[in-house]
């Protein structure tokens, strides 16, 4: 697409964007607080669909993303705190900052030491909280929380352990889970997988998205299976129900 093609687009979204502010009453309601869970929520249906490889699903839900984005910027723009293009310049200025081997004269030479030189600069730019776990949103889920804390030690230089230290820490709480599963042990169980799972990079939140995803299509394969041998899946033994899933696990190993 050329270039003129994607502002004439981004264009008419805005201008749509303004319209719907102005006619709808539901949107003439919204303020930060009431939009930003759609926003969420929104961002979790964009990364299910870059998980699944479903490019159709990427185009819809960077669609209702970036009409957010639109949204939330132009509330910013009525109280004259700011406006898309502001967003925009602001955004294009970050970046080339924080992309000195790009943009400057920094050489690295894996994409680690480009993790480590954004947070250096990140901490160094002007109204930013200082400390190793400044301005670490709380309100992350658990498993992204745990892997912001733990890349944030490593960008101060605190990451003793390799890989395969990574996987025996792992073992060793997962093997403190199975002496005594408390609050404490299965935490520091998911603690440490989500270190395994950054030493990899893996994303924890959506690998765990992912595992309940297959998990929930195996029950109702399950189910479909029980059904289809006349059986009411509520009311058979419990190895019944274990057996019928493990067909279905079958089921679907043989179709991929």
């Amino acid at each position: 697409m050329a270039r003129d093609d994607i502002t004439q687009a981004l264009g008419a979204l805005d201008d749509l964007t303004r319209r719907l502010r102005a006619e709808c009453p539901w949107d003439r309601e919204q303020d930060e607080r009431s939009i930003v869970p759609h926003t969420v929520e929104e961002a979790y249906e964009l990364a299910d669909a870059a998980l699944r490889g479903d490019d159709g699903k990427l185009l819809d839900e960077l669609g209702d993303v970036l009409f957010q984005v639109h949204f939330l910027a132009l509330l910013l723009e009525e109280r004259g705190a700011g406006d898309l293009a502001a967003v925009a310049e602001h955004c294009r200025q970050k970046l080339i900052r924080r992309h000195p081997h790009v943009f400057g004269d920094v050489e690295v030479a894996h994409a680690g030491e480009v993790l480590a030189n954004w947070d250096r600069i990140k901490q160094g730019e002007e109204g930013r909280e200082r400390g190793v776990f400044a301005e670490v949103p709380e309100n992350l889920p658990g498993p992204l929380l745990a892997r912001k804390v733990q890349r944030r030690a490593a960008s101060s230089g605190f990451d003793p352990l390799d890989a395969q230290a990574r996987l025996d820490a792992a073992r060793a709480t997962l093997e403190a889970v199975a002496r005594e599963a408390t609050h404490e042990t299965i935490g520091d169980a998911l603690f440490a997988l989500v270190n395994v799972a950054r030493g990899a990079r893996v994303d924890p939140e959506l690998a765990l998205r992912a595992a309940a995803e297959r998990f929930r299509a195996r029950v109702e394969a399950a189910v479909a299976l029980a059904e289809a041998a006349g059986e009411e899946w509520s009311e058979i033994p419990e190895e019944r129900r274990l057996e019928l899933y493990a067909r279905a696990r079958l089921n679907e190993d043989q179709e991929t």
